[in-house]
């Protein structure tokens, strides 16, 4: 898969250095995925969780750290859109957050 981008893990990382492992971990087995269904995600990261258009969910280092994506099978394309702390997560309207630069 393409993974837009690193730079939002590497950014995360500084202020949550607890995270780094997990994060390079989840950027190093989504990069060698090719995903063409939620099914293939779930065979790869049981946790991960569906919401709604086209975001997608994955707990990071025991669920202290939640990761949203947007993931675009057709172009084997996965958008960083969040990665922050359950709580700051559970402020989020989850379907309708956005990427940016």
């Amino acid at each position: 898969m393409v993974i837009i981008s690193k730079a939002i893990i590497k950014e995360f990382a500084k202020e949550h250095p607890d995270a780094e492992n997990a994060l390079i971990k989840w950027y190093t087995e989504t990069k060698a995925a090719d995903w063409s269904d939620f099914k293939d995600v779930k065979n790869t990261f049981n946790s991960a969780d569906v919401v709604a258009n086209d975001r997608y969910i994955f707990d990071i280092k025991g669920n202290k750290y939640r990761l949203i994506a947007l993931i675009i099978f057709k172009i084997r394309t996965v958008f960083i859109l969040f990665i922050g702390t359950h709580k700051e997560y559970e402020k989020l309207d989850v379907a309708n957050v956005n990427y940016t630069k």
